[in-house]
């Protein structure tokens, strides 16, 4: 297929949409009049992230529409149907971590009356009150209602059930957010009709954040999920990479990897080569069992410094740990002149085969487009890499983080 003639850089290189571009994190569903343009878009296939009580099943309806129904590492872009655009992800994201409560804390209660449902949001929030004024009550009871933990996990377990490509997605850790208050009935006319409820609508912030051991929680239980279901996650992180780390390393503690010395891994080598005819099922399914940390992992729109990053690339991690970066982000002033110094030393030091590309945005069409095409060039500058060799490795790490592989 010949290149399209649009889309070219300052050199007059043409934009190699062909070659598959693939979307790591993004949130159409946030607008859903945006979901019919998904078959127009240049971008392949779309990794759709869930974040809340609802947009699960928003991810599910577009997942019936426009899933993929194959997919391997091997798969090329004519794989899939025009009509087959994104990848299910479902998830509680931790700025609606609040809106969760632990049942174990309540006798194993589905649902919370309205005294104890003050006392929930009493306890998680900070700043904490050991009495309320009539005024914070009011705030508190206007706040949704809260799920329990154990409910939406087991829906989870049945989105991912259903939809075998499916990934656990968005979830995290974030210290800096403040919850949104709560829409009262005099501001109604300011809603914007074409946004899913729930999100941000430009809401003013309240005071309060979540306390990071109640979003750990959460983010520890969607993590054994993950492990259990053997799904890869997608994971955002805000001024909390030290915390965030330390949090998956808890759920593979025990597994981790022996680190060989050179001799051992040839002697490993020759050993594999001589069972070469152990049936490969028997070897996928030692892959596929139930653990109690994911596969793999995305660190999406990764803000840490590369010193925070290094402690990723122990070999003893059991995981396989990705990075994605985003212009959204990641370049959230854009500079013509390139990456900031730090950004570009920390792609630099991402594995060029566990590096992704992400828009993060709330509404598909050429907009993502446009976003996912400078990311691209970006990081193909930065790595030094030409535009179809970026584009082909950027295509065969996001395989083997959706769909996983021996490496």
């Amino acid at each position: 297929m010949a290149e399209c003639e649009e889309n070219r850089d300052a050199d007059g290189e043409a934009f190699p949409w062909h070659l598959g571009v693939y979307d790591a994190h993004c949130h159409p569903t946030d607008t859903m009049a945006s979901i019919p343009s998904l078959p127009d878009m240049k971008a392949r296939i779309l990794t759709v992230m869930a974040t809340r009580a609802q947009d699960q099943e928003l991810v599910a309806q577009t997942a019936d529409t426009y899933g993929i129904r194959s997919g391997s590492v091997d798969s090329t872009p004519d794989v899939w149907s025009g009509e087959e655009r994104m990848v299910p992800c479902f998830g509680w994201h931790p700025w609606f971590s609040h809106q969760m409560f632990d049942d174990s804390d309540y006798d194993g209660q589905a649902s919370l009356d309205a005294e104890t449902k003050i006392l929930h949001y009493q306890t998680v929030l900070a700043p904490r009150r050991e009495r309320l004024s009539d005024e914070e009550r009011e705030v508190f009871a206007s706040l949704p209602d809260p799920r329990p933990f154990s409910q939406f996990l087991d829906q989870t377990r049945r989105y991912l059930e259903k939809y075998p490509f499916a990934l656990v997605g968005e979830i995290g850790l974030d210290r800096s957010f403040r919850i949104r208050e709560a829409w009262i009935p005099e501001h109604e006319h300011h809603r914007d009709g074409s946004l899913t409820p729930g999100g941000r609508e430009g809401r003013k912030l309240s005071p309060y954040r979540v306390h990071i051991q109640h979003q750990k929680k959460l983010f520890k239980a969607q993590l054994h999920l993950a492990g259990e279901m053997q799904r890869a996650v997608s994971v955002h992180g805000v001024q909390a990479h030290g915390i965030v780390f330390e949090t998956i390393q808890e759920t593979w503690k025990g597994h981790e990897r022996k680190v060989l010395s050179k001799r051992e891994r040839k002697r490993q080598t020759e050993t594999l080569l001589s069972n070469a005819n152990v049936g490969n099922e028997d070897r996928q399914e030692g892959i596929r069992s139930p653990k109690p940390f994911p596969p793999r992992i995305c660190l999406h729109s990764y803000s840490g410094n590369p010193d925070a990053f290094k402690q990723y690339l122990n070999p003893a991690i059991p995981a396989e740990i990705f990075a994605s970066f985003s212009t959204a982000i990641n370049l959230s002033e854009k500079q013509d002149s390139g990456a900031p110094s730090a950004l570009e030393d920390l792609i630099r030091l991402v594995p060029d085969d566990r590096l992704l590309v992400e828009s993060d945005l709330h509404i598909a069409g050429p907009r993502m487009d446009e976003h996912l095409e400078d990311m691209v060039r970006r990081l193909c500058r930065i790595k030094g890499w030409g535009l179809s060799e970026g584009i082909e490795r950027l295509g065969e790490n996001w395989k083997m983080f959706v769909f996983g592989a021996k490496r």
